[in-house]
């Protein structure tokens, strides 16, 4: 007698949206006011001069201008250096 055993759940056929994080305007281009810049989790890129941080850590423009990526080390609380990473919107 043939036939087919009951089909069981499978742990495979499910996967979750991309969250679509990353840099959205790049170094040398320009970007307007309100402009999204990074989206990110937690501040991998720290805000610099005309540039806010929302509440979900994104990064973005308050004014219109070209934007510029910089490196510095800072002091932490423990005294100890991080090299943090700076974006910034520079008037043309």
């Amino acid at each position: 007698m043939a036939h087919k055993k009951a089909g069981g759940s499978t742990a495979l056929g499910r996967d979750s949206q991309s969250q679509r994080l990353g840099v959205k305007i790049f170094g040398g281009q320009t970007a307007k006011i309100g402009n999204i810049l990074i989206r990110q989790r937690g501040t991998k890129w720290h805000p610099g001069k005309n540039v806010r941080k929302g509440s979900d850590d994104t990064i973005y423009a308050m004014i219109n201008g070209v934007v510029k990526f910089t490196s510095k080390k800072v002091k932490g609380f423990d005294g100890s250096l991080h090299l943090r990473r700076f974006v910034h919107v520079l008037t043309k």
